[in-house]
C-alpha cells in the first residue's frame, strides 16, 4: 500500500507528480491554536485531490498524541510506501523517518534538498496553478490569488524583502491546488470571505 501525506496543497501534491501513483491520500488535522486553512476549507480540499482520481482518507490527530495516531492510522492501512513532500525542515523529515520506522515502511520525500525558489518555479512550469488561501500578514495582499509564470517573479521579491521564504515551508502560507498535472479536470471555487487569526489571514471558498 502506497500512501501519500496530502493537505492540498502545492507541495504535497507535486511530491506525488514526482513519485508516480499512489493508493490512498491521507490527510491529517492537527490541534492548533490557529486553524488549518485547509481543514477551514476542507470540502475543496478532498475535491481537489479526487479531482486527482486520488481516493482520500481523513483523520484527526490528538494533542499529544499526534506520533501515536499516524502511526496507528498506517498499521491499519498495511502502508509500506510513505510518500511525503518536505523540502528541507530537519525536524519534519526526522518525525516522518520516525513514522517510517515504526510503521516498518519505506519513506519518499521526492522534493528534499530541492532549491525552495527553484522548487516554486519548476512546480508552475508543470502547470501546478496553487490559490493561496492562507497567509501571513506580512504577504496578506496575496491572499485570494493564484500563483503563475506571469506574477511570481513578483511574489518571490515581496516575500524576500519580507522575510518569509518563497516556498511557504515554515507556513508563512498555504495554497490550494485548483488545477495541474494530475487534475481530470479543474476544481471550480467562489470565495465567501476572507477571516483574521492573529495577523494571519484565512481564506474560505466553496
Amino acid at each position: 500500500m502506497k500512501v501519500a501525506f496530502i493537505s492540498g496543497g502545492k507541495d504535497s501534491y507535486y511530491a506525488i507528480y514526482r513519485f508516480g501513483p499512489i493508493d490512498i491520500g491521507l490527510m491529517l488535522f492537527y490541534e492548533f491554536p490557529r486553524p488549518s486553512p485547509h481543514l477551514i476549507n476542507i470540502s475543496k480540499s478532498v475535491e481537489t485531490m479526487l479531482l486527482c482520481g486520488i481516493p482520500m482518507l481523513i483523520a484527526s490527530v490528538g494533542r499529544g498524541r499526534e506520533f501515536v495516531d499516524t502511526v496507528g492510522i498506517l498499521r491499519k492501512l498495511d502502508v509500506d510506501v510513505i510518500v511525503a513532500g518536505d523540502v528541507y525542515i530537519d525536524d519534519h523529515l526526522k518525525y516522518m523517518e520516525g513514522v517510517a520506522r515504526e510503521v516498518g515502511a519505506t519513506l519518499i520525500e521526492p522534493l528534499w534538498g530541492l532549491d525552495p525558489i527553484e522548487l516554486l518555479y519548476m512546480e508552475l512550469r508543470d502547470g501546478v496553478e496553487p490559490l493561496i488561501i492562507g497567509a501571513d500578514k506580512r504577504i496578506a495582499g496575496w491572499i485570494g490569488e493564484i500563483l503563475n509564470s506571469k506574477n511570481v517573479d513578483s511574489f518571490i521579491e515581496l516575500a524576500k524583502a519580507s522575510n518569509v521564504d518563497p516556498l511557504g515551508e515554515h507556513g508563512e502560507y498555504h495554497t490550494l491546488v485548483v488545477y495541474g498535472p494530475l487534475h481530470r479536470a479543474k476544481l471550480s471555487y467562489r470565495i465567501i470571505n476572507t477571516e483574521e487569526y492573529n495577523g494571519y489571514s484565512i481564506l474560505r471558498v466553496v
